[in-house]
């Protein structure tokens, strides 16, 4: 039987994930798994009205239940230091004040966390909290998005510069599209949707003295939590430990530090002992953010040989009333399409709900659906082709930033996914395939991310054994980074997958940012890269005499695990590739290193590329869908999705990448809506038998292609990010497939049988 994880690993092989029978067996330990010593349990009450204030808490109930140890609220909360700010640094995209846990009386949204109950076991914490009883004085909330739509308005950050990617924008004429020969003017709307990863929200907070304070948290930045916590808390960063070696899942959530946290880190200090606290599911629908409820106007006109002439895009998104939350939902449309004119408008709607989050594909996802919609919907007034349509308003730079690309294939995309998907069976008159009962229809959408790269480091050490060490602050959310790190660290430094060990999840190791906005390849990649070169520049230094000249490059290690069977008694050399004869043990490297172990740091930045040129991801999603004319039910019966991503350092893991998105995709466009009641600001969508996810029967054979072709100028292994493209420009895909079986638009998501029947 082939061993597929010790003969592939090197860059572009499908390996196995290196964790993963950890976590097929259960061995991966994740944040509410951590036991420590004197560990108590916790749980939040939440508040029951959206706005108002609390005027009393009755505790006593739940001080007396059986286990309890204590009842932390507003009334009797140590208060957190770095809560006198006005807002966070650390935060520099957010305006406003965070949610302060037990800070004040004020309510800011339902289900706000009002009281936190320390018990002794999970269930008596949980039921004491039914116990505790809170009266508050309400005042009118205003949670419906299309009855405050008049109250939306310009970003502070906009408001302070002109030059903010959320300002206005105009590129040539000002809403040129009203002047065209066809053009068309629609609205879009997608509800909130909710992440809802397998993995709960969940801490343990730990003081292990009155100034260090250690955290086994699920995060998406350990590094970041570490410079949040240290601001809150007014100790030193290296006082502040935040683990997160497992993450079972998260699509931005993971992103921000949210109110459940620092209230857990208060009832630790206040008891003296670790605390854990794991949100419930409904309490995942409330606490810890959302992709907002947007709405959308897109105007388009061309040509009657399908050149733009003009695109008009506007949107408003959801955020809360204490905190401002803005993202790129008209990034894409301001340079995918070669349109001589360009307006965009973007405006945040607050209300009384909690703070919205990233959500996969974060912006640009909800501002795809619009776009790509609204192209659709032209290439049927035009009787052209969708593909057609965007061929000839290609760009071969960026119209926005007037830079040539770092590299686009997106062409050879369209040709793959076309080709796949059996594009040539689409008819050009919709409603006019069937099968049986079954509507036919094909759909296509376009998606972009920018191809982001951040500083980032990595520690490399050469053990005695053989093996190298790698360390990085790093996170995996899911998508395998350890994986990827050990694959290019064996390409690096010549040596088999088993040779390496790659850690993360730590806030102790190497500086590295967090994991999202498709960058974490890019970034701590090149940091690995640049260690493995450090780690040979430093063997070169300590090989002696016959390294003498060489470059680090040449610089081979001989390691005990390239051998299928461990064996000590094989001697650990360094040598050269240029030279055989030229080799030293390792021993005799380790006595000149003063007997310790070989360690180095690698840093990677980037460097002045991308004010020479414009670097983006592309992805094209192709979808054949089928509706039932009786019922209106939609089936999704295959999916292409193909990616222009740079260097694929693992088509396994990116393939599951691209799936995921795929699959999040036809949740955005066929099941998922948060609903609320108005009347008392509460979600009636909290759980999985309200809110609909796509399980396995909702996701069809979905088949993934990926260029491959480097991109060299946004880092050394030529990648670029997948994360984020593989959701964007699914929706539209899917929604336009339906208007092709069915003749009728659907512009609201998601699109459910009673907005087809």
């Amino acid at each position: 039987m082939k061993d597929l994880f010790f003969k592939d690993g090197v860059i572009g092989d499908p390996m196995n994930r290196v964790d993963g029978r950890l976590k097929v067996t259960g061995g991966a330990r994740y944040s509410a798994e951590y036991e420590l010593p004197g560990l108590v349990h916790s749980a939040l009450v939440g508040s029951t009205i959206a706005k108002g204030r609390i005027t009393s808490i009755d505790t006593k109930a739940a001080e007396r239940a059986p286990g309890v140890m204590a009842v932390i609220t507003h009334v009797n909360s140590i208060k957190v230091p770095g809560f006198a700010a006005s807002a966070h640094p650390s935060e520099p995209s957010t305006i406003g004040q965070p949610l302060r846990v037990f800070y004040d009386e004020k309510i800011y949204f339902n289900d706000q966390p009002v009281a936190i109950v320390v018990a002794d076991t999970l269930e008596r914490a949980r039921y004491a909290a039914g116990l505790v009883k809170v009266q508050y004085a309400a005042e009118q909330h205003q949670t419906s998005f299309d009855a405050n739509t008049s109250r939306a308005v310009l970003p502070t950050s906009a408001k302070r510069n002109p030059k903010s990617p959320l300002a206005d924008y105009d590129r040539g004429q000002t809403n040129a599209f009203q002047t065209a020969p066809v053009k068309l003017e629609a609205e879009y709307v997608i509800p909130s949707e909710m992440h809802n990863p397998m993995e709960l929200q969940a801490i343990v907070a730990h003081w292990e003295a009155a100034d260090k304070l250690t955290v086994y948290d699920k995060v998406q930045a350990v590094k970041g939590t570490q410079k949040a916590f240290a601001k809150d808390w007014k100790i030193p960063e290296e006082n502040v430990k935040v683990i997160a070696t497992f993450v079972g899942g998260a699509f931005g959530n993971g992103l921000h530090n949210w109110p459940h946290e620092t209230a857990a880190i208060i009832a630790a200090k206040m008891v003296g002992r670790p605390v854990k606290l794991m949100l419930t599911r409904e309490q995942m629908f409330t606490m810890v953010g959302y992709r907002p409820h947007a709405w959308q106007r897109v105007g388009i006109g061309a040509t009657p040989d399908g050149k733009l002439v003009g695109i008009t895009h506007e949107a408003t998104g959801q955020t809360s009333s204490y905190e401002e939350f803005t993202e790129s939902t008209l990034q894409q449309t301001r340079m995918m399409y070669q349109s001589p004119n360009v307006t965009t408008r973007y405006r945040i709607l607050p209300l009384d709900v909690s703070t919205p989050i990233w959500m996969r594909g974060p912006g640009e996802a909800t501002g795809a659906f619009a776009l790509e919609s609204a192209l659709d919907e032209l290439s049927y007034l035009l009787n052209i082709d969708p593909i057609e349509l965007r061929l000839r308003n290609y760009t071969d730079q960026d119209p926005e930033k007037n830079l040539p690309w770092s590299t686009k294939f997106l062409k050879e995309c369209y040709q793959m996914g076309a080709d796949r998907i059996g594009w040539n069976k689409r008819p050009a008159k919709p409603g006019t395939l069937r099968d049986g009962d079954w509507l036919v229809g094909y759909g296509m959408g376009v998606g972009t991310f920018g191809a982001n790269r951040r500083p980032a480091k990595a520690r490399a050490r050469l053990l005695a054994n053989g093996t190298v060490l790698l360390q990085s602050a790093t996170t995996d959310i899911g998508p395998g980074t350890g994986t990827v790190m050990v694959q290019i660290a064996a390409d690096a430094l010549g040596l088999p997958p088993k040779a390496i060990v790659f850690e993360l999840g730590n806030s102790t190791f190497p500086e590295a940012p967090s994991q999202g906005g498709s960058a974490t390849v890019a970034s701590v990649g090149s940091a690995v890269v640049a260690a493995c070169a450090e780690l040979k520049k430093k063997l070169l230094e300590l090989g002696g005499p016959g390294f003498s000249g060489a470059k680090p490059e040449d610089v081979t290690i001989n390691s005990r695990v390239q051998m299928r069977a461990y064996n000590s008694s094989l001697p650990l050399e360094i040598g050269l590739r240029t030279n055989a004869s030229v080799k030293v043990s390792y021993s005799d490297v380790l006595q000149r290193n003063g007997g310790q172990e070989v360690e180095v740091v690698g840093e990677g930045r980037p460097g002045n590329e991308r004010q020479k040129y414009s670097m983006y991801s592309f992805s094209v999603h192709f979808a054949e869908v089928k509706v039932h004319t009786m019922t209106g039910e939609v089936r999704v019966t295959k999916m292409v999705s193909c990616a222009d991503a740079g260097t694929i350092v693992n088509h396994k893991t990116a393939g599951n990448q691209m799936i995921g998105g795929a699959v999040g995709g036809i949740g955005m466009a066929l099941t998922e809506a948060a609903v609320i009641d108005h009347r008392f600001g509460r979600y009636v969508t909290k759980d999985f038998a309200e809110y609909h996810v796509p399980v396995q029967a909702d996701a069809p054979a979905i088949e993934v292609a990926f260029v491959d072709k480097p991109d060299l100028l946004v880092d050394p292994m030529g990648t670029k990010g997948i994360g984020e493209i593989a959701i964007i420009g699914v929706a539209p895909a899917i929604a336009n497939a339906v208007f092709n079986a069915t003749g009728k638009r659907i512009r609201e998501l998601p699109i459910t049988p009673d907005k087809l029947i």
